[in-house]
Order: structure tokens, then sequence, then C-alpha cells
């Protein structure tokens, strides 16, 4: 009896250890990283698909806004950057004097949706004029009304929601509709986390707002998305446009800076590798709603991290 029971459980091992199941590696340790809340989706699809194969390895994931992850990165609080652009003047600056180098990663590319409460029945369009006439600082308690930003739309109130200062798009948005970076109105609701946008927007007829396009995809059923018109015809964010470079102005590269001295412990490097990797690029982008980066282009980023070549590309 004892005979056979010992065949039995030997043999429910072996069935066991061919499902396919990942195999834990040894790696070990905790890796810190915060920033961009649209870079979050992705990391954070990322963190736990490498975590199911490396269950000792404990991945913390912070949204503090781009600008609020960098003040973190610079000050050599965290290991990883998520930023929905690229890294400032000031932030280099900061870096340099805390002695922080850093490895800059291109990741993904993302479109910003303008977007309405599906109540909305009077936009169709808007155009990239109109954004600014609406956005720019001149607007603060001026441009107060819907019927002011196009003279047939309903003489409603214009309720206005936002990322907050510390976002990368905000930086993005404000850059390439107002003219400047960080130049806006103040008076809308602003906030850091892309999901309090999404609330805001959803629960008010009155209301317009942008964030990434993600965030859209995500609660399309409860948002209404506007196209833009930059002069060649209104067109709507999707993959297609985005890659094609047909929504103008407002698609972006998305990045992650990796600490170069994090870089070398064996779990922030087997991460970013996992991160970079061409079937997980591909597949997770794709799924938590962003576009992936053309092969060629991700292998570069994967070149620079094994190279560990440290600076910026993009930086203004």
């Amino acid at each position: 009896m004892r005979k056979w029971l010992f065949y039995l459980l030997t043999l429910v091992f072996v069935l066991a250890s061919c499902k396919g199941t990942a195999t834990p590696s040894g790696k070990a340790g905790t890796i810190i990283i915060d920033g961009s809340s649209t870079v979050y989706l992705i990391t954070e699809a990322m963190a736990e698909e490498f975590q199911k194969s490396n269950p000792n390895v404990r991945i913390m994931v912070g949204i503090s806004g781009t600008g609020g992850g960098f003040r973190k990165f610079c000050a050599g609080e965290i290991d990883i950057v998520d930023a929905s652009r690229a890294i400032k003047p000031s932030e280099l600056e900061n870096c340099r004097k805390n002695g922080v180098e850093f490895i800059e990663l291109k990741v993904a590319f993302d479109g910003l949706a303008v977007v309405v409460n599906p109540q909305n029945d009077w936009v169709d369009y808007m155009t990239v004029e109109e954004l600014k006439k609406i956005w720019e600082p001149e607007a603060q308690e001026r441009i107060t009304r819907w019927s002011q930003v196009r003279p047939n739309w309903p003489d409603k109130e214009l309720h206005l929601y936002g990322p907050g200062v510390d976002s990368g798009t905000y930086d993005y948005f404000t850059e390439v509709i107002v003219g400047e970076s960080g130049k806006s109105r103040g008076d809308f609701l602003a906030s850091e986390d892309d999901n309090v946008l999404v609330q805001g927007v959803a629960s008010d007829p009155l209301a317009l707002g942008y964030f990434g396009l993600a965030y859209y995809e995500e609660n399309a059923d409860r948002l209404k998305l506007v196209p833009i018109d930059a002069g060649e015809g209104p067109v709507l964010p999707s993959h297609e446009s985005i890659v094609k470079g047909i929504y103008k102005p407002l698609s972006r590269p998305l990045f992650i800076y990796v600490n170069k001295s994090a870089a070398e412990r064996p779990e922030v490097q087997a991460f970013v590798e996992f991160y970079l990797s061409p079937q997980n690029a591909e597949k997770l982008v794709r799924e938590v709603g962003y576009i992936p980066l053309p092969k060629e282009e991700l292998e570069k980023s994967l070149e620079r991290f094994r190279k560990r070549v440290t600076g910026s590309e993009y930086a203004p």
C-alpha cells in the first residue's frame, strides 16, 4: 500500500511540474518606482507580470506625477521614475547636484485624450486654437462659458478638469497647445491622479478635460472623446493615428529613467530587461492601452540600458 502511495505522489509531482509553471528565480530585493500616473499603468502591469516568476522581488509603484517623481529620483529616494515627458533642465541640474546619474529609456507612445461628458451634445470636434483660447493664462476668469469658445455653442458654464502642475501630461499639453510648458489658467479642478479627472468629467455635464488616452479607453462608456483639428480636419486619437503621426499635436513618447547605481542591482537589472523585452513590451503595453515602440526603437532602448548610457537625448 505504501509503495502504491509513493508512486501516486511521485506521479502527481511530475504532472504538476509539467504544467509550465514559471520556476521562481533566486532574485530578491525591493525596487521603488514613482512618478507619472500615465506611465504607472505600464509599469504596474510589468511589475505584476515580473513578480510571477520573481516572487521575492517587491516592486513598489507610486503616483506623484512626473515632476514629483523627478524630485524624489534626483534626491536619490527612488530607483526608477515613470515620466510622461523628458527630464527638464532644472531636474537635470538637481540630479547632477546630488550625484545621481541616470539612464533615459523610451518605452511607449501615448496620445492625450480631450473629453467631455456624454450628455454634451454640442461638441463634435475642437480646434487647437479653441483649446488654446480655453487653457491659456489669459483665459482665467474670462473664458467661463461654452458660448465664448464657439458662438453657436450653448450659453452654459464651462467646467475644466486637468492634470496638476506636477504632471508631465500638464507640461506636455501646455507646451503644444498654449505654446509654453507650464503656462495655463489656474481656475480648473486639478489632480495628478487621472482617475480623479475621469470621475469629475463623467459626473459633470458641463465638463471639459484632458488626460492620457489609456484612461479614456478604460472609461469609454462614461466619457465622450473629442476629435482634434490641427488644420487638416478633425482626428480622433487611436493607435493608428498616433503611430502614423496624424493625431497632432497631442501624441508623445513615454519614458522611464533608471538610477545608474540602482541598475547594477540584480533585481533592478532583471526588471528593466523584462520591461524592455520585445514580447513584454508589445503585449503588456498594448494591453493597458498604449502604443508599443517600433522594434528598432525598442532595441535602441534595450541597448542603451545594457551599455549603461547616461544622460538625456530628449531634454529641452
